[in-house]
Parts: structure tokens; C-alpha cells; sequence
């Protein structure tokens, strides 16, 4: 008998091993069933409900699914011997119940059981998420989740440029960019989407070309028009996430309230000189609180000057707007806190970051009891 023979007659006397019609009942009873078998064996299908774990991350990253180690593991590889090493391994990491599915995924199929036949990244999508994939909080069906994502983006300028860059590299599948303006060289000292070989073009064209640069294999759809009451609804309907990089006052509040209509999340930001301030709204209807809240009224306008008027240090739409591309990608993805209920305000001449509760104005006309703003509401608002 060789030893690789002599090993596995151990492991066999000394791991369980169930049939594969015993796992399935095993794990409608509460026993985790994991798949061990690396990516490109599951192009076929998954046992359905099993835990994909590659046999490399096993004991990197079990613990962070079966946090009990009383809990029943059923391991699965494609004929039945890789997982009682892997099982072995996990007995060693403190697990008391841990057995192997005799013939493994080949077994479960021949019986006809349940498999799931998961999507599948390809080899060039594989590299280029590579640093997402070894993230357990992401991983492939992380990825596969922002591939099949859609996002309006609001503004193509000095928020809308760092946003718009890293939600293309994250791979957001779908990004729409909604901006009237055209590339003007007073433009380059921040909104980084542009180039001077793009001067006069259409700022939503440029950062189509330039987004589709860095990666061709999403989709980018560009709307060069101002948003009004007449269309809000129309172009940001059918997204999972609204990202508001406009500067301007009548359209924050155009956009909460038609976020709020919608039920979608609105992820906002603004800078001034060298101060900016993030937080997010929304998500459902009924859910707050919203942008009146913080801002019940339009200041007067020498209280609120745009960028042109008062200035803005270059490098500030880089700080907030990455952070908005942060909480985008947290709400896409469900991870972490967002920043609902809270503006996180940065000081960039001293360096700090604070953060302030938004309270919630019970009164408001937007997210209180009942509110519905109406579209001739939105449109009063754009005459601010």
C-alpha cells in the first residue's frame, strides 16, 4: 500500500463520512455544507445553499462563517479525498463535528440532487478584481453584485469625477452620468475625469470615454441635460443607488425628494474652499432622516457661492468624493454603517474629520408621516 494510500485509510477511520443524500438532510437540518473545490471546478454548479471555500481559504476564512465550533461541517470536494484533508485540518482548528461527503460533488449530482449553477467570473474580470475576490467582506459573489449594479451619478465635475473613476475600477456594472456643462480648462485644477485633449467636449461624453477607458467591460450611459422636475424621475428610476455631486442647492433638493419618491438610497456630498461634509439619505420610502432635515430652507444665496465664486482647493473633491464612493459601494454591497443619521464634515486646513447626528425634523415636508412630496413640489423648488 503507498503512503498517500495508507493516509487516506487514516483518514477515513478517523473523519465521518456521510452520503450525499445524508448531507442534504444534514444540512436542512442546520449543518453548514461547504464546497472546497476551487472556482473553476464550480462552473458547473454548486451544491444548492453550500458555502463556496475554496480548499486554499479554508482555514483562513471558515471561522468568519461558522463562528460555532460545535456546529455540524460538511466538507465537499469533487470526488470525496481532498475533503477529508480539509477536514482534518478543520478538527485542528478546534471544530468537534466535521465530516467529509463520500464521492463528493460528483456523488450529489449523480443523485439528482439540488445545485445551483452560480455565475462566473472570467479570466480577465478575475484579474482585474483580484484584490476584491481575496476580500472575504466581497469576494465573487461580492463582485458579481456590483457587476449587476446601477448607479446614477449626479454631476460629472470635482465630486463626480473621483466617484465616477473608482465605482468604473470597483466594477459597478452600470453607471449613468447626468451633467449639462462642457470641459472647460478652469476645470482640470479638480475634476480629474477630464483631459486638455477634451477641451469643449461635453462633460458627460468625456467622462464616458474616460471611464471606458480604465474599464471597457462595463456600461456607462451619459445624459447631457440639466436635471428639472420634468425628467428627475424618469432618469434616476431603476438605480440601486443615487450619487449627488451636484453644486448646487436646487438640485440637492430636487434630488432628495425625488430619492424619496423613488425608495432609493441618495449618497451626498459637497465641498467649499477647504471643507466638505458627506452623508446619506434615504433608502425607502419612510426611512429617515433626509436632506430637509439637515437643510430645512435654502440659505440666501450669498451664504451658499459655488465653486466659481468662493474656490476650492483642487485636491478637496478627491478627499469627498472617494469617501461618497466608499458609502456607495458599502450600501451596494450591504457592509459596514453608512453614513445615515450622521454628516461626517472635513476640515482639510486642520486635518480632522467630525462627525454631528442629523436629526430627524418630525415636521418635515419631505420624510414625515405621510409626506409625498408631489412633482409641482419638486419643480417650486428648482424656482428656489
Amino acid at each position: 500500500m503507498s503512503l498517500k494510500d495508507r493516509r487516506l485509510t487514516d483518514l477515513r477511520a478517523r473523519i465521518p463520512e456521510v452520503t450525499a443524500a445524508d448531507a442534504l438532510a444534514l444540512q436542512r437540518g442546520g449543518a453548514l455544507l461547504v464546497d472546497v473545490r476551487e472556482d473553476e471546478e464550480t462552473a458547473t454548479g454548486i451544491p444548492a445553499g453550500a458555502l463556496r471555500l475554496p480548499r486554499g481559504f479554508l482555514e483562513l476564512r471558515i471561522e468568519e462563517k461558522a463562528s460555532d465550533p460545535a456546529r455540524t461541517l460538511l466538507l465537499m470536494c469533487a470526488g470525496g479525498t481532498r475533503s477529508l484533508f480539509a477536514a482534518e485540518d478543520l478538527l485542528r482548528l478546534g471544530y468537534g463535528d466535521v465530516r467529509s461527503v463520500a464521492g463528493g460533488f460528483s456523488a450529489w449530482k449523480a443523485a439528482g440532487l439540488p445545485v445551483e449553477v452560480p455565475p462566473q467570473l472570467d479570466a480577465a474580470q478575475r484579474e482585474r478584481y483580484r484584490r476584491h475576490l481575496t476580500m472575504p467582506e466581497v469576494g465573487e459573489a461580492g463582485q458579481h453584485r456590483l457587476l449587476r449594479s446601477r448607479v446614477a451619478l449626479i454631476g460629472a465635475g470635482g465630486l463626480g469625477s473621483p466617484i465616477a473613476l473608482y465605482l468604473a475600477a470597483a466594477g459597478v456594472g452600470h453607471l449613468t452620468l447626468i451633467d449639462d456643462d462642457r470641459v472647460e480648462r478652469s476645470n482640470l485644477q479638480r475634476q480629474i475625469l477630464h483631459a486638455e485633449s477634451r477641451l469643449g467636449q461635453r462633460k458627460v461624453e468625456s467622462g464616458r470615454a474616460a471611464l471606458l477607458d480604465l474599464n471597457p467591460t462595463i456600461e456607462v450611459v451619459s445624459h447631457d441635460t440639466r436635471l428639472e422636475a420634468a425628467n428627475v424621475l424618469d432618469l434616476l428610476a431603476g438605480h440601486d443607488v443615487v450619487v449627488d455631486g451636484s453644486d448646487n442647492l436646487p438640485t440637492r433638493y430636487l434630488v432628495n425628494d425625488a430619492c424619496l419618491r423613488l425608495g432609493v438610497p441618495n449618497v451626498y456630498g459637497a465641498i467649499f474652499r477647504f471643507e466638505g461634509q458627506v452623508s446619506v439619505f434615504g433608502g425607502a420610502p419612510g426611512v429617515r432622516p433626509c436632506y430637509r432635515c439637515l437643510f430645512p430652507e435654502p440659505p440666501p444665496a450669498e451664504y451658499a457661492p459655488s465653486c466659481a465664486e468662493a474656490g476650492v482647493l483642487g485636491v478637496l473633491p478627491g478627499v469627498i468624493g472617494t469617501i461618497m464612493a466608499a458609502e456607495t459601494i458599502k450600501l451596494l454591497l450591504g457592509l459596514g454603517e453608512p453614513l445615515a443619521g450622521r454628516l461626517l464634515l472635513y476640515d482639510g486646513l486642520r486635518g480632522e474629520f467630525n462627525e454631528i447626528a442629523v436629526p430627524v425634523d418630525p415636521d418635515c415636508p419631505s420624510c414625515s408621516h405621510g409626506a409625498r412630496p408631489e412633482l409641482s413640489d419638486i419643480a417650486a423648488v428648482c424656482g428656489v
